[in-house]
């Protein structure tokens, strides 16, 4: 589980290096269909969320999964709202609060899905 989210996660940082450098290539065609940046969103830092979950939650078992969705969440949410942000120094990228919100509704429904998933 901890390589599956290590990768997953440099695969995120990877397409966050290509969307700033303006070289995104075949994975552009998300600006092209409405509202798919939007969903993309979602359901990217949604499943990164839920792959540090069950990752933490399965390094540490005594520890409350409620505590630590809420931890790692609030971790992420910065990371992503600092990145979001940093688009305002990219020509290619424009910050976008609905972005943000669609990003942060992706770690809270998955993590809750990462706290209410057994064991």
């Amino acid at each position: 589980m901890k390589w599956l989210t290590i990768l997953f996660g440099m695969f995120i940082v990877l397409v966050i290096v290509l969307a700033d450098t303006g070289h995104l290539g075949f994975l552009a065609i998300v600006y092209e269909i409405p509202r798919a940046d939007k969903i993309a969103h979602f359901l990217l830092y949604g499943i990164l969320a839920f792959l540090i979950d069950l990752t933490l939650m399965r390094s540490y078992p005594d520890h409350s999964r409620g505590r630590i969705a809420l931890f790692s969440g609030l971790v992420l949410a910065l990371l992503i709202g600092l990145e979001e942000f940093s688009q305002r120094l990219f020509a290619d990228r424009t910050f976008s609060m609905v972005d943000l919100t669609a990003s942060y509704l992706g770690v809270l429904l998955f993590s809750w899905i990462a706290v209410r998933a057994r064991r």
